[in-house]
C-alpha cells in the first residue's frame, strides 16, 4: 500500500503542479474516472494513450495512486519504451517510500525532465479542455465535396485534428499529439528550427524504408514554401508530417527541425485519412472553435466578392477587373504594375470572355489578420484560348475593401 494521506497528498501535488495549468478545483471537476456513478463533464478523446496518460494524472490528483499506478502499468504495456510513461511510474513507485518534492523526483528539473512535463501539460491539456461535439475550427469556413478530408494542427496545444467531409459538412474523427519545431511557429528562414503557419497539402507520401529512422514509418511532404509564403520571402523545404523514430515513442512538443511529428502508431492512423494532393493541412496557432453554421456570413460575404470579380473579367474592362487587385498585389513573382499592363495587352485581342468556377474551398488564413485563402478550379474561355487549372488566391479584408493580395496561376 501507498503511504500515509499526508504524504500521498503532497506527493499529489508535486506531479500534478508541474503538468499542469490548471487549478486543482479545475482538475477535481473532471470528477472521479472509473467510479460507479457516471461521469459527464467530459467525453474521452478517441485517442487510448492520451485517455490512459491522463485519467493516470487526475486520479494522482485525487490521492488514487493504487490506480493511477494500474493505468500507467496499462500503458507502458502498449507502448514499454514511452519515457513519460516510464517517469510518472517511477514516481509512483517511489511514492510508496517516500514523499516526492518535484516531477521525477529530482531536485534539479533537468532539460530531460522538462520536456516530459511540457508533454504531460499538452496531453492533459486536451483531455481537459476539448472542442465540444458540433465544433469546428474557423479556419474552415469552406471544403468543397470532393475534398474527402482536411487536417488542421493547433502548434499551441500540440495536437493536430482531422475532419471528415461528409457532402460538405465537417466531422471531427480523430485528434493526435503532435511535436512542432524547437523554436516555436512563423517559419521565415532556413535552418530557422520554426514550422510555418498557413494552409499547405499534402503532395506525396515517402515509404519509411527509404528515409533515416528519424522519421518514422513514413512522412508525408508539404507544399511550403506556398504562394504566400514566396511573396513573404519566407524560404526552405522539407516541412513534413512523420513519425519517430524506432526507439522512440514521442518527442517533446517543441523537438523538431520545423516539422510536424507524431508518434508511429498515430502517424498510421492519419495516414488512412490522407489523400495526396487533395488533403489541405491548415497549420495555425490557436484554432478558434465555431458553431458550423457561425462563419456563413463570412463565407458569404467573402464569396460575393470572388463573383463580382469573375463577372468584372468577363466584361473585358481591364480597369474594372484589376480594382481587385491590392496595390502590393503578386502573381508568380510579377509585380503588380507588370501584371496589370500584361492583363489590358491581353484583353485587347479578347472579343468574349467566360469564367466558371468549381470546387471551391475557403480556409481563415492563419497568422495573417482578416486573410482568406479562396481554392477552386477555373474555366477559362475565350474567342483564342479555352484553359482549365486550379488557383488560389489571397483575399485580404482592409477597412471592408476586399482586396487580392496574391494569386498562383494568374
Amino acid at each position: 500500500m501507498f503511504m500515509t494521506k499526508t504524504r500521498v497528498t503532497i506527493t499529489a501535488v508535486c506531479l500534478l503542479a508541474s503538468t499542469s495549468t490548471y487549478s486543482s478545483e479545475q482538475i477535481a471537476m473532471a470528477g472521479p474516472i472509473f467510479d460507479s456513478a457516471p461521469v459527464h463533464h467530459y467525453v474521452p478523446l478517441k485517442n487510448q494513450v492520451d485517455n490512459l496518460l491522463a485519467e493516470a494524472l487526475l486520479s494522482i490528483q485525487e490521492n488514487r495512486l493504487d490506480i493511477a499506478l494500474k493505468q500507467i502499468e496499462s500503458l507502458l504495456r502498449l507502448h514499454p519504451d514511452y519515457r513519460l510513461a516510464q517517469l510518472i511510474h517511477g514516481d509512483l513507485l517511489t511514492a510508496r517510500i517516500q514523499p516526492l518534492t518535484n516531477f521525477g523526483n529530482s531536485k534539479v528539473v533537468t532539460p530531460a525532465i522538462a520536456d516530459l512535463r511540457d508533454e504531460a501539460r499538452a496531453r492533459l491539456s486536451s483531455y481537459l479542455d476539448r472542442p465540444s461535439v458540433g465544433m469546428v475550427p474557423q479556419q474552415l469556413l469552406q471544403l468543397d465535396p470532393s475534398i474527402p478530408t482536411a487536417v488542421v494542427v493547433d502548434t499551441d496545444k500540440s495536437r493536430l485534428y482531422v475532419f471528415k467531409n461528409q457532402h460538405g459538412v465537417l466531422q471531427n474523427v480523430a485528434d493526435y499529439y503532435v511535436t512542432i519545431g524547437k523554436n516555436g511557429v512563423d517559419k521565415t528562414r532556413e535552418g530557422d528550427n520554426r514550422t510555418p503557419l498557413g494552409v499547405y497539402y499534402i503532395t506525396h507520401k515517402l515509404e519509411g524504408n527509404k528515409l533515416p529512422d528519424l522519421y518514422g514509418n513514413f512522412a508525408l511532404t508539404l507544399n511550403f514554401p506556398n504562394d504566400w509564403d514566396e511573396k513573404l520571402g519566407s524560404f526552405g523545404h522539407g516541412i513534413w508530417l512523420h513519425g519517430t523514430t524506432s526507439a522512440t515513442y514521442s518527442r517533446p512538443p517543441k523537438a523538431s527541425s520545423g516539422c510536424v511529428v507524431l508518434t508511429n502508431n498515430d502517424l498510421v492512423e492519419l495516414g488512412k485519412y490522407i489523400t495526396p494532393s487533395l488533403t489541405p493541412v491548415v497549420i495555425a496557432d490557436h484554432i478558434k472553435w465555431v458553431p458550423a453554421r457561425s462563419a456563413e456570413s463570412s463565407k458569404d460575404e467573402l464569396m460575393k466578392q470572388v463573383e463580382t470579380w469573375r463577372h468584372d473579367w468577363e466584361s473585358r474592362d481591364t480597369d474594372r477587373y484589376i480594382k481587385h487587385y491590392a496595390a502590393n498585389f503578386t502573381a508568380n513573382k510579377i509585380k503588380f504594375s507588370d501584371w496589370a499592363n500584361a492583363k489590358r495587352r491581353v484583353n485587347q485581342g479578347k472579343t468574349w470572355i467566360k469564367v466558371a468556377l468549381s470546387r471551391v474551398s475557403i480556409f481563415e488564413y492563419p497568422g495573417q489578420k482578416n486573410m482568406y485563402m479562396v481554392s477552386f478550379e477555373q474555366d477559362y474561355r475565350s474567342n483564342n484560348l479555352d484553359n482549365v487549372m486550379h488557383k488560389r488566391q489571397y483575399w485580404v479584408n482592409q477597412n471592408g475593401n476586399w482586396k487580392i493580395v496574391a494569386e498562383n496561376g494568374a
